[in-house]
């Protein structure tokens, strides 16, 4: 198939706003907004502390992808043979030693926010930080890069879900509310699928590559199963918390984008190479619907005082 994409210049903000992915700040504001809602419903907002997680979690965000646009491209993950969008170490528009610098300032401006955090919730915060900051780079650098040995899926649902929901709601609330963590599940298992559409799709090069990522080990259907098995948790997520009791009924209004998973369960069972670049976006706007209607509704039952 013939390159359809137009690559920016050398050097320019295009080069650089390709290897910064601005689309994938969704999976950065997601859990925020969500673990803001948390934290209103238990009676806790706080505006700084949420911008200060906002902006970290940007930061954090920009500088994985830059991680991976270098890394990737040195341990030769992305070649000419890539079928998802261009990277900017791989087509040559940036140096890698350029990426280098831009991802240890993104981890800069990530500490500068922590430390304000430290100062609002104290200790528990350094931790989460720094295992944040090493996750970043760690995920595709380092002895045992976490997506070359198969562990960049529980990666995911454990930074873009568990940490990034709780901690939002911890550095507002001083403690993390039991429906933080449900909340977290479900943002986690979103972010997971979008994971699993990559990487069954980008089978034939990760294993020519040694990327030995979970579909790589054990096969095409093992995705296609793992992003089933993880939409369905996340829509069962309201139906739990309202079994629970942590919140009522305005919880149903997560399953609005229900019908949009449903077109994404279908699209990776269906669809192969360059054609799962449209499912990997449907499930980008998935994980936003998602967040946004699970943030909205968790904000309505705090202001109806609701329960089931």
């Amino acid at each position: 198939m013939s390159e359809t994409v137009r690559l920016p210049a050398p050097g320019s903000l295009g080069a650089w706003l390709l290897a910064a992915r601005p689309k994938t700040l969704a999976a950065a504001l997601v859990p925020v907004m969500v673990g803001s809602a948390c934290a209103l419903h238990a009676g806790g907002f706080r505006a700084g502390p949420a911008l200060a997680a906002l902006l970290g979690a940007m930061c954090l965000q920009v500088a994985t992808n830059l991680a991976n646009d270098v890394f990737d491209y040195e341990l030769g993950a992305d070649t000419a043979a890539r079928v998802g969008p261009p990277r900017a170490a791989e087509r040559g528009l940036l140096r890698p030693g350029a990426l280098r610098v831009a991802l240890m300032s993104c981890l800069a401006l990530a500490l500068g926010c922590g430390l304000y955090l430290v100062q609002v919730a104290g200790p528990p915060v350094v931790v989460i930080g720094l295992c944040s900051m090493v996750a970043a780079v760690a995920y595709t650098a380092g002895p045992y890069p976490l997506a070359y040995v198969g562990l960049g899926d529980a990666f995911v649902l454990l930074f873009f879900g568990f940490v990034a929901v709780t901690g939002t709601a911890l550095v507002q609330l001083g403690s993390v509310p039991a429906l933080a963590w449900w909340s977290g599940a479900g943002v986690g298992a979103i972010a997971t699928v979008l994971l699993a559409v990559n990487n069954v799709r980008d089978r034939a090069t990760d294993e020519a590559a040694g990327k030995r990522t979970l579909v790589v080990r054990f096969g095409r259907r093992f995705g296609e199963l793992e992003a089933t098995v993880c939409l369905a948790v996340a829509f069962a997520i309201p139906v739990a918390i309202i079994a629970s009791g942590l919140a009522g009924r305005a919880l149903w209004l997560v399953w609005l984008p229900l019908p949009l998973g449903l077109s994404i369960h279908r699209g990776i069972r269906r669809l192969h190479g360059r054609e799962l670049n449209r499912v990997l976006g449907q499930t980008a706007v998935l994980l936003l619907v998602y967040g946004a209607a699970l943030a909205a509704a968790i904000v309505l039952d705090a202001g109806l005082g609701t329960r089931s």
